[in-house]
């Protein structure tokens, strides 16, 4: 396997750059897709951080979801492409075609691409937001990857856009040649920060810690460490099982936000005392709601009894992910080593 080329696109986000890590680790030489020369300094900033120091084994493409120029540059002499690029705004899109139209076609592009250039497998990461929304969840009845979002009811943008860009890739596989698909769906992403700039549910937990969440709203997410999520990529990439396979990244049951709050204050001790343990009622999130677009996107989440399960990726692939304290855990420690918390 050693020295094959791998493309990560996206290679500035916090999945991706981890991504790069694990594919350094295990030899791959590795090319990555930023949007501007400004962010290879960032990337090669955030890999120092992870211990990795490149040299020659990473190399840079500029390209965007949104046009089709660079995009066979990218790709050429690749064996494999991780497409972890999409756009996860922390507020509400103006219009929610702002997040559907470049996670669809982007994932077309990169498709298309890849199959254009002899690429033999791309390894796309979606979500959650693809399996679990839009339903009714049904206690001991864990979501699965037989489950697809229902976008006949009403979800976010965000869930929209990472439905429709899943299924748009599928259908693209089900229409032509060789290419071949795999693909991870996570939930909620945690674990080691390498840089300023992190993902949106990292994030929650510095807002948390920084003492600027008055109050936490009953609400269940899953967890799963980076680490594990750019390990699912890989397997997914050579295990010949994983051809044509989805998989849900989870470690363990979901969480409520209380019990996310309660694992910081007993594994960090002093440096999560602003972290706080109220719960807010239903009412007072809802009414919240009417004023505040964040807010606004859990109201229809409150109370659900959600859950999901990896079993599969954990039976087909080996995958062994870290308890989801631990995510957690490393979340905090990282924003703490990296000086990212207020004083």
């Amino acid at each position: 396997m050693s020295g094959e080329l791998v493309l990560v696109t996206g290679g500035s986000g916090f999945v991706g750059v981890h991504c790069i890590l694990e594919l350094l680790k295990a030899g791959y030489r590795v090319r990555t897709t930023v949007r501007s020369s400004r962010r290879e300094a960032d990337v090669l900033a955030m890999l120092q951080v992870g211990g990795a120091e490149p040299g020659d084994a990473l190399s840079f493409a500029h390209a965007d979801l949104m046009s089709d120029s660079g995009w066979p540059a990218a790709v050429a002499g690749c064996r494999y492409v991780l497409h972890v690029a999409s756009p996860f705004p922390p507020d509400v899109p103006k219009h929610e075609d702002d997040l559907i139209v470049p996670a669809r076609e982007g994932a077309l592009r990169v498709l298309r691409a890849a199959r254009d250039a002899g690429v033999e497998r791309v390894v796309l990461t979606s979500s959650f937001a693809a399996v679990g929304y839009g339903q009714t969840p049904v206690a001991g009845h864990p979501f699965t990857e037989e489950n697809w979002t229902n976008l006949s009811e009403k979800v976010s943008a965000y869930v929209k856009s990472k439905t429709l860009a899943e299924r748009a890739a599928w259908d693209f596989i089900g229409s032509q040649g060789t290419l071949e698909l795999a693909v991870v769906n996570p939930v909620g992403i945690f674990g080691p920060v390498l840089g300023p700039d992190h993902s949106t549910s990292t994030a929650f937990i510095k807002r948390l810690l920084d003492g600027q969440v008055p109050g936490l709203p009953r609400m269940v997410f899953g967890v799963v460490d980076v680490r594990d999520v750019a390990d699912l990529h890989l397997r997914a990439m050579t295990n010949p099982a994983a051809r044509g396979e989805r998989f849900l990244a989870i470690s363990g049951d979901f969480m409520t936000m209380l019990e996310i709050a309660q694992t910081l204050k007993a594994r960090l001790g002093n440096a999560a005392s602003r972290v706080t343990t109220r719960v807010l009622p239903d009412w007072l999130v809802r009414l919240v709601g009417l004023f505040d677009g964040q807010a606004a996107q859990i109201v229809t989440e409150l109370g659900k009894a959600r859950n999901a399960t990896g079993a599969k990726a954990v039976r087909m692939l080996g995958w062994a992910p870290r308890p989801r304290e631990e995510a957690l855990v490393a979340t905090a420690e990282s924003l703490i080593r990296l000086g990212l918390l207020k004083k």
